[in-house]
C-alpha cells in the first residue's frame, strides 16, 4: 500500500469515529496500521488472512509500532468462511483487500457488517489501470469493474473512487 492510500485509510478511519474495523486481506500489516492510527484509542481491528505467515508478520508490525494485543484480532481463515460468523452492523469500518475475483461476494458481507453511517473500503480499485481499460477482461479486472458498476447503481449507497496508490474505492452505506 503506498503512503498516500495509507493516509486515506487513516484519515477515512477517523472521519467515521471507528472503534470496530474489519480488514480482508491482513498482509503484513501495513494497511492494519494505517487503520489502527486512525482509530478510537479503544478501537479493535479484526483481520482475516488466508495466510498464518501473513498474521505473523503483522502481529510483529503492530507490537512494534506500540500498539497492545487488545487493539487487533488476528484470524486465520477463508474471508469467505469467516465472515459471516462475524457480528451483524458491528463494525465502522470494513477494508477489503483480499482476492479480487471474491470482491462481489466480500462486498455482500461488508453490507451486512457495516453500522448505518458506516464505510467500506476496496483497495486496487484501478487494478493496474486496466479497470478503465474496456479491452481488458481478465477475471480480476472484470469483478472490479462490476464492483464499481454495482456501487454505483445503488442510490443507497455514496461512493468515490480515491486515485492514491492503486486506487481506494470508498463506500458509504446509508444512515
Amino acid at each position: 500500500m503506498s503512503p498516500g492510500a495509507g493516509s486515506a485509510l487513516t484519515f477515512l478511519a477517523a472521519a467515521v469515529h471507528a472503534k470496530a474495523v474489519a480488514e480482508i486481506g491482513t498482509g503484513a500489516g501495513v494497511s492494519g496500521l494505517y487503520l489502527l492510527r486512525g482509530m478510537a484509542a479503544d478501537g479493535v481491528l479484526t483481520s482475516v488472512d488466508l495466510e498464518a505467515e501473513h498474521q505473523r508478520l503483522a502481529r510483529e508490525a503492530f507490537v512494534a509500532a506500540g500498539f497492545p494485543p487488545q487493539r487487533y484480532r488476528l484470524i486465520t481463515g477463508s474471508a469467505l468462511d469467516v465472515l459471516p460468523r462475524l457480528i451483524d452492523h458491528g463494525y465502522d469500518l470494513v477494508l477489503i483487500d483480499g482476492d479480487k475475483v471474491e470482491y462481489g461476494e466480500y462486498f455482500d458481507e461488508a453490507l451486512r457488517l457495516i453500522r448505518p453511517g458506516g464505510m467500506i473500503i476496496f483497495d486496487n480499485a484501478l487494478w493496474h489501470d486496466r479497470v478503465a481499460d474496456p479491452s481488458q477482461r481478465d477475471p480480476q479486472t472484470t469483478a472490479i469493474r462490476e464492483l464499481i458498476s454495482r456501487v454505483r447503481a445503488d442510490e443507497t449507497l455514496r461512493s468515490v473512487v480515491i486515485p492514491l496508490g492503486d486506487g481506494l474505492l470508498a463506500v458509504q452505506v446509508g444512515s
